[in-house]
């Protein structure tokens, strides 16, 4: 098989995390000593697909970490429904690949209207977006061509970090940081944790996780529909145990996404009574024989569970007789209103 452009684009978020995280630092210093002078009341977060996925992580980390409550936009309340948003007390983080989409900039310029501030975490430094706020985090992915995100959701995830890091002045997030590249390095190298025996039957799946697994739960399932066309849908655990469980019945496959922290006894019990009930659980973690993997900090372990996915659907694709650089129907920049 030929290396597609998605794997090659997600072997290379090592290395962009590692220069991202040298050349932002005077940035992101700036950046918060800006919003610590603001003093926001929230955080409204603004992304399409990826970037809004992404935002799910950001909510997470900024609510544990910040203590400060978090939402995501409906980009058509203001596009199509016409309504303004009061949001002068809210710090505006806007996630975006390209900076271009059309509901994306109209929604950032209503939300410095009302007297937001407006942060955007764009990849393409000379976009309408980095024009348009207030202060700007470049995700250093480099170009990524291939359709599927991969390098620059994982870049924007480590953004996200070393913003919150900085603003909560944590330890803990700080020094993670410095040995994330090495340890998604290694990732690289260990075994598959899936292979095409696993899903070369499939043809719906639920993805759970909780917390932060649940966080990247909803990009994992688009890439699933988008690279191997099996619908996929993510839940947190504990919703899936209301309603949703009565799916297994039907010899489910669904996908664990196992993250040892806070959540991970509550989490555990709710998948054993997946099991219980007959369900098909796939397991992805990280790899405990792995020296630096085992000390890698918990709130990056979903950075090294995605990319460890990224790389092996994208094989798993390409045995299925599919190219995943060019999924059906799809572009890689999508304008929407």
């Amino acid at each position: 098989m030929s290396q597609s452009l998605m794997a090659k684009e997600a072997l290379q978020a090592p290395e962009q995390i590692r220069r991202q995280l040298y050349e932002n630092q005077n940035t992101v210093k700036d950046i918060v000593a800006r919003v610590k002078m603001f003093a926001p009341k929230m955080v409204y977060l603004i992304g399409r697909g990826s970037s809004d996925h992404a935002g799910v992580y950001a909510k997470y980390l900024i609510e544990t970490e910040l203590g400060i409550p978090v939402c995501a936009a409906a980009p058509s309340v203001s596009t199509l429904f016409g309504k303004t948003l009061q949001l002068e007390h809210a710090l505006v983080i806007c996630i975006s690949q390209s900076g271009k989409s059309p509901d994306i900039l109209h929604q950032v310029k209503q939300a410095k209207q009302t007297g937001a501030l407006c942060l955007a975490l764009v990849n393409d430094e000379s976009s309408p977006l980095a024009k348009l706020v207030d202060q700007v985090l470049p995700l250093k992915a480099g170009p990524e061509k291939a359709v599927a995100a991969t390098k620059s959701f994982l870049c924007t995830l480590s953004a996200i970090a070393s913003l919150v890091a900085q603003w909560a002045d944590s330890k803990e997030l700080t020094f993670g940081l410095q040995s994330l590249p090495a340890q998604l390095e290694e990732v690289v190298s260990q075994a598959p944790k899936l292979g095409f025996n696993d899903l070369k039957q499939v043809k719906h799946c639920v993805v759970l996780g909780r917390g932060f697994g649940y966080a990247i739960g909803r990009e994992l399932a688009l890439k699933l529909k988008e690279v191997c066309g099996i619908h996929a849908e993510a839940f947190s655990s504990a919703e899936f145990l209301h309603g949703p469980i009565t799916l297994v019945a039907n010899k489910l496959t669904l996908l664990n996404i196992e993250i040892e922290d806070e959540t991970f006894e509550h989490h555990k019990k709710q998948i054993d009574e997946v099991v219980r009930r007959g369900g098909q659980v796939l397991t992805l973690n990280i790899n405990k024989q792995n020296q630096s993997a085992e000390n890698i900090y918990k709130r990056f372990i979903p950075l090294a569970i995605m990319l460890r996915f990224y790389l092996d659907i994208e094989g798993i694709a390409q045995q299925m007789g599919l190219n995943p650089d060019e999924p059906v129907g799809l572009n890689k920049v999508t304008q929407t209103l």
